[in-house]
């Protein structure tokens, strides 16, 4: 017995040594001064976007093994499995932002789901994952069956498959101030709107995270969100999209439905369902920035994928700790946890005030950098970027402050000490997050 449990803490600690190498290589990669696009053969390349976002997913699937360490090593025989499943899905989102093959884009793209469903479903809290699963499930993959069609015409019509070529495919079939135009950039970007997620199709998030264990939560806020924005740029760049009317409708149901789901923040009781919805207006921010026509655009929305990816996986691990105090996630419930955690209180202020883009995080550069692209772009939706800026602020603020203060209600027990294994993972959450602000090259598009 003490030979299996030898065994399986050494493979939960092979695979957390092996991802954080992986990512300590990855970064060292990109402080390299040759840096550049490179292209291995034909099915893999490499350039700044896609080894940044190689670089997050290193580092976030470690800080997913240490933070879970704890919950999953207590039975036995789903150690190896989360690890596997982990490090399967790992493989797959590495092996998505390094291909050149629409096609196979397409199928990592897609497989990514089915190791989260397996997290979702073989570690998550309540009896209703089965229902969250399913809606993640049935959105994501009815919306990218017209994906896969757009992907098969243009590799028919042009005999090339590479999505390094940048041929204006629908020029030859479209107008660009026709409906047709309209529906075609539509179904050319329905199954990455519905992974972002834009308003209207975001109901499978929130549900998601909440049955989510912390591991699925992480990975999802801060990788496979990221997928769907990184699809958008790739096949953007692929389609040689026209600047057209269907832009500029996108971009402003993205920022309106960013308004409103800062809004709706406020009416949310499930702590992790408010920090979902959150993450909603963050990605209309980085729509936003994709469909402005402008590199500043660009790479503030990269720049925002990053830090976004940072900050959301560091609140559901905070998260995560309050629930396994407090046994409990309901915002009417959880109170005064400055009096008897002063230690997670204070994490809990630093990814607050990072949620609200304060200096010097990469947070608020993105935001400098994507608001006068959008102003440029179109005038009329600066009230809603000047929404947005203050309600993400406000709801940081009403988040921490309903949390922390207040008293104790008398029916929770004690809650004893905070693990340091936790603080390191947030420690290694926020280290990024305040000095990648010194290395901002790192996202420019040279």
């Amino acid at each position: 017995m003490l030979f299996i449990i030898q065994n399986l803490n050494m493979s939960w600690y092979m695979s957390f040594w092996s991802l954080l190498l992986l990512s300590l290589l990855s970064i060292i990669q990109l402080y390299m001064p040759l840096f550049e696009f490179s292209m291995q053969n034909t099915f893999f390349m490499n350039d700044n976007i896609s080894s940044t976002l190689i670089s997050l997913t290193f580092w976030i699937s470690s800080m997913m093994l240490l933070a879970s360490q704890f919950d999953i090593k207590i039975s036995m025989n789903s150690s190896t499995k989360f690890s596997l499943c982990i490090l399967i899905l790992n493989f797959m989102l590495i092996m998505a932002f390094c291909m050149t093959n629409t096609l196979m884009f397409y199928f990592m793209f897609e497989a990514s789901l089915i190791p989260t469903l397996m997290l979702i479903l073989g570690w998550g809290y309540q009896p209703e994952r089965l229902q969250a699963g399913m809606y993640m499930m049935l959105y994501t993959v009815s919306a990218s069956l017209p994906l896969l069609l757009i992907l098969l015409f243009a590799n028919k019509s042009i005999s090339c498959s590479s999505i390094l070529y940048n041929f204006i495919v629908q020029v030859k079939i479209f107008n660009a101030t026709s409906w047709s135009y309209m529906f075609f950039i539509l179904f050319s970007f329905l199954a990455f709107l519905v992974k972002l997620p834009v308003f209207s199709v975001h109901l499978w998030l929130p549900k998601a995270h909440v049955e989510a264990p912390v591991a699925g939560s992480m990975i999802l806020a801060a990788i496979l969100l990221k997928l769907g924005s990184y699809g958008i740029l790739r096949i953007y760049q692929y389609l040689n999209l026209q600047f057209s009317f269907s832009l500029t409708l996108f971009s402003a149901l993205a920022l309106w439905g960013g308004v409103l789901t800062s809004i709706i923040c406020f009416r949310q009781i499930d702590l992790k369902s408010l920090i979902a919805y959150s993450s909603i207006g963050h990605m209309s921010l980085v729509l936003a920035g994709l469909f402005s026509n402008n590199p500043w655009g660009w790479m503030g929305a990269l720049i925002m994928m990053i830090a976004h990816g940072f900050c959301s996986s560091a609140l559901f691990m905070l998260a995560n700790c309050v629930y396994e105090k407090t046994h409990t996630r309901s915002l009417y419930m959880v109170k005064g946890l400055l009096l008897s955690l002063p230690i997670l209180s204070l994490w809990w202020f630093l990814f607050s005030a990072i949620n609200m883009a304060v200096p010097p995080t990469i947070n608020l550069l993105s935001e400098i950098m994507i608001f006068p692209a959008m102003m440029l772009f179109l005038k009329y939706l600066t009230l809603c970027l000047i929404l947005m800026s203050f309600l993400a602020a406000v709801y940081s603020m009403y988040m921490y402050t309903l949390t922390q203060h207040g008293g104790n209600p008398k029916f929770l027990a004690p809650y004893g000490t905070f693990n340091s294994a936790k603080s390191t993972v947030l420690m290694l959450h926020w280290i990024p997050l305040n000095f990648f602000i010194l290395k901002t090259e790192l996202f420019l598009f040279v």
